[in-house]
C-alpha cells in the first residue's frame, strides 16, 4: 500500500514538473507571437490618432482608454474563446472569416481614400438625412468606429497567436493568447495616449521655470505633433489596405505563394523587399475595396427597391 502511495506521488510530481516546464515556455512563445504580429500592432497604432482627432482634447485620454477597454475584452472575452472553438471545431472556418475581415478593411481604406481625393462631396438628399450631432454623439460614433476597425486587427492577431500554440495543450494555448491579448492591447494604446498628448507634454515644456533649451523643445513639440498626426492618419488608412489584402492574400494559395515568391527574390534586400509587399498589397487593397463598395452600393439599391 505505502509503495504504491508514494508511486502515486512521483507521478504527481512528474506531472508537476511536466506542466512547470511547459508553462516555463510560455514567455517565450509570448515573445515569439508578438514578433509575428509585429507588422499588426503598427497598423493598430497608426489607425488609433485619428479617431480623437478634432475632438476635445480633455477627452482624448478618456476615448482612447474607452477604445482600449472594449479592445481587451473582444480579444480576452470574443475573440480567444472563438479562435480556441474553432480551431478545435472547425479550423477550416478561420482562414474564411479573416478574409471577410480583410476586405472590411479594404472597403473602409479605399472610402478614405476615396473621399480624400473626390473633388465632389455633394450630398444626396433623397439617400441620406443631414444631421447635427452633439459632441458626445460624435464621440461614440468614433469610439464606434474605432472598435469596429480594432476587432479586425485583434482578430488577426489572436488568430495568428492560436497559430503558433495550435499544437500546445489547451492550458498554454489559453495562457499565450491572453498574455499577448493583455500586452498588446496596453503596448499599443499607451503608445497611443502618449501620441495624442504629446502637444500638452509640449505646452507644459514651454513654461518659464524650465531653461530656454528646454522651451525650445516644447514649442517644436506643439508645432511638429498636429503634422505628425495628420501623417500618421495617412499611413493608418495605407494600414488599412496593406493588412487587409494581406490577410486575403494569405487565404488564396496562388496569391499567398506570389507574395513569398516577391520577398523570396529580394530577400537580399529585406527592407525593398518590405516595401515591395508592402506596396503590393496596398494597391490590392484600393482595388478590393473598390470592388467591395460597388458591391454595397448595389446591395443598399437593391434593399432600397424592395
Amino acid at each position: 500500500m505505502a509503495s504504491g502511495f508514494f508511486a502515486l506521488l512521483d507521478d504527481i510530481s512528474a506531472l508537476v514538473k511536466a506542466s512547470a516546464a511547459s508553462l516555463d515556455d510560455i514567455p517565450a512563445q509570448v515573445t515569439k507571437t508578438t514578433g509575428k504580429v509585429s507588422g499588426i500592432v503598427i497598423d493598430d497604432t497608426a489607425v488609433t490618432p485619428k479617431y480623437v482627432v478634432g475632438l476635445d482634447p480633455s477627452r482624448e485620454l478618456s476615448i482612447i482608454y474607452q477604445i482600449a477597454k472594449k479592445s481587451l475584452i473582444n480579444k480576452l472575452f470574443i475573440l480567444t474563446p472563438a479562435a480556441l472553438l474553432l480551431g478545435y471545431f472547425a479550423p477550416w472556418a478561420i482562414t474564411p472569416i479573416l478574409m471577410f475581415g480583410g476586405a472590411y478593411l479594404c472597403f473602409e481604406g479605399y472610402e478614405k481614400v476615396h473621399s480624400l481625393f473626390s473633388k465632389s462631396h455633394a450630398v444626396d438628399v433623397e439617400s441620406e438625412q443631414v444631421k447635427t450631432i452633439t459632441p458626445e454623439e460624435l464621440e461614440k460614433e468614433r469610439v464606434a468606429g474605432a472598435v469596429r476597425t480594432d476587432i479586425i486587427l485583434s482578430a488577426e492577431i489572436i488568430a495568428i497567436a492560436y497559430s503558433q500554440v495550435a499544437d500546445q495543450k489547451v492550458v498554454n494555448q489559453i495562457a499565450v493568447m491572453v498574455a499577448v491579448a493583455i500586452f498588446i492591447t496596453v503596448a499599443v494604446y499607451g503608445f497611443v495616449g502618449l501620441l495624442v498628448k504629446a502637444d500638452d507634454i509640449g505646452v507644459h515644456l514651454t513654461q518659464d521655470k524650465y531653461p530656454p533649451l528646454t522651451r525650445k523643445l516644447g514649442r517644436g513639440i506643439v508645432k511638429f505633433m498636429p503634422r505628425f498626426l495628420n501623417i500618421l492618419s495617412y499611413v493608418g488608412t495605407a494600414a488599412m489596405l496593406w493588412v487587409g489584402a494581406e490577410i486575403i492574400a494569405h487565404g488564396i494559395p496562388v496569391t499567398s505563394h506570389l507574395l513569398h515568391e516577391l520577398e523570396h527574390a529580394l530577400a537580399d534586400i529585406p527592407a525593398v523587399a518590405w516595401l515591395a509587399k508592402a506596396l503590393a498589397c496596398a494597391i490590392a487593397g484600393i482595388l478590393i475595396g473598390f470592388v467591395v463598395e460597388k458591391l454595397v452600393v448595389l446591395f443598399k439599391k437593391v434593399f432600397r427597391k424592395q
